[in-house]
């Protein structure tokens, strides 16, 4: 599939770019359901934090954590945000980055909004893996498996709609919890830690180089699951 939509006069609109922007926009209107007693204005202020984080964080976290030498060799690709190379940990760390920013100025707690946005995050992050798959980006390790697919002549497992279907499940999950009565704060660490769990699993399958028998997203994804325990623990066992 070709990873450019349409071209208008020399000027491409791909595919990764507008699964990015429905991302966005149905967070903003997920948010909007499960806003409560916040503001509709607050949403949208809210929205462009978050936008503005989460790009930033995940644009970072490809560079210096994955591709530090490609990108110091090529610097103007570092504003190529449509070809792909946004790194989910980074994309975390620049959105809870964000929710802190948010929070501090209206005099909200980190958990107020924190606990809300990660229903619309984990169900945006589908649509980007959906489109890290048409850029044809990230394929996973050679395999004879059902679900492989055709990458130049070698089949592999389609690791971006593993991805895709992690966030669906990890949406799913914290959508059934929402329902019910929790302690502040619960939600965000939930998310933290089914997000690193469910991201460890994946990267079996992903064609990475691995240290001391890991790769690099596993490595990444071990803290997330440690604090996602701990601070979950806190909040049902030590009320």
């Amino acid at each position: 599939m070709d990873p450019v939509l349409v071209n208008i006069f020399g000027l491409e609109i791909r595919w990764y770019g507008l699964l990015m922007m429905l991302g966005f926009i149905f967070g903003y209107f997920i948010l909007l359901k499960i806003r409560g007693d916040v503001s509709k204005v607050k949403i949208e202020e809210y929205l462009l934090y978050m936008l503005v984080g989460i790009i930033l964080g995940a644009r970072l976290g490809e560079i210096i954590l994955y591709e530090p030498l490609y990108y110091l060799s090529n610097p103007l690709k570092i504003f190529y945000v449509w070809e792909g190379g946004l790194a989910s940990h980074g994309a975390l760390i620049g959105g809870i980055l964000a929710n802190y920013l948010f929070c501090k100025k209206n005099n909200y707690s980190f958990y107020k909004m924190a606990d809300k946005a990660v229903i619309p995050i984990a169900f945006g992050a589908m649509f980007v893996r959906i489109g890290n798959f048409i850029n044809a980006e990230l394929w996973g390790r050679i395999s004879n498996s059902v679900f492989s697919v055709n990458v130049n002549g070698e089949m592999r497992h389609p690791s971006q709609l593993y991805e895709a279907f992690k966030n669906l499940l990890i949406f799913g999950i914290l959508l059934f919890l929402n329902r019910i009565k929790r302690k502040e704060g619960y939600m965000f660490w939930m998310f933290i830690f089914l997000f690193g769990v469910f991201r460890f699993i994946v990267e079996f399958w992903k064609d990475w180089s691995t240290y001391l028998g890991l790769t690099p997203g596993q490595w990444y994804s071990l803290p997330l699951i440690l604090f996602g325990f701990y601070f979950l623990k806190k909040r049902v066992i030590n009320r």
